[in-house]
């Protein structure tokens, strides 16, 4: 795999997450602190703060491994669609 195959499954897995282990994603999880951290996100095309979403969605009860290790990985890629941020908006 090249440079750019590695760059393009990596927007895959931050649009789509894992389609083989679906989170179930807990509308309690959506806090007014996670749901203005996801929207600044969306917003604002910067990312940076995905593991202060992490904390905020595990501080409303989330103990969803893939969800919670999507926002705290610093390899992973994010962008405007990161399923993660979709969900907390409920967009996804």
């Amino acid at each position: 795999m090249d440079n750019e195959d590695l760059e393009k499954s990596a927007l895959l897995r931050d649009i789509f997450g894992n389609p083989f282990r679906p989170v179930a994603f807990d509308p309690a999880w959506r806090t007014s602190t996670a749901v203005s951290l996801a929207k600044h996100m969306y917003e604002s095309r910067d990312f940076s703060a995905m593991p202060i979403l992490a904390d905020a969605i595990q501080d409303a009860g989330c103990e969803a491994e893939a969800l919670l290790a999507h926002c705290r990985d610093p390899k992973q890629v994010h962008v405007r669609g990161c399923w993660v941020v979709d969900l907390v908006l409920g967009k996804g």
